[in-house]
């Protein structure tokens, strides 16, 4: 199944949807602990980083520093598609907030200030709508 290349399509067609509750971003030394369930996992060479809800991470007694909201792009974009990263990372950067972007197979998924979510959420809606 071949995604979206085209960057006026996957902006209008983004459809950003905001998942629910705070994400956070954590390192563990090796494996994940048992009982977790990280929506995203990234083996580095100083550790595993982990996304996982807030609430996991302080159950499992693990430490973070960024608070983050989770939103998923609907548009199934290419891996090689060029540009989206950049327009959404411009049209946040814009507003002062940050953007933590992961590419899944089929969207692409950011990770905002917890606090700021809905703003960007906002934006991400009005950058389609213009789009």
């Amino acid at each position: 199944m071949t995604g979206e290349r085209d960057l006026r399509a996957l902006l209008s067609g983004m459809r950003p949807e905001l998942n629910q509750g705070p994400y956070v971003f954590t390192t563990v030394p090796g494996a994940v602990p048992e009982g977790l369930t990280p929506v995203v996992t990234v083996a580095e060479q100083e550790g595993r980083t982990l996304v996982v809800r807030q609430e996991d991470a302080d159950r499992a007694g693990l430490a973070y520093d960024y608070v983050a909201g989770w939103i998923t792009l609907r548009v199934h974009s290419a891996l090689d598609a060029v540009g989206l990263t950049a327009a959404i990372a411009t049209e946040l950067a814009a507003a002062g907030l940050s953007c933590n972007v992961v590419a899944g197979f089929h969207h692409d998924h950011l990770f905002v200030p917890y606090d700021a979510a809905d703003e960007a959420l906002r934006r991400l809606s009005a950058l389609a709508a213009s789009s």
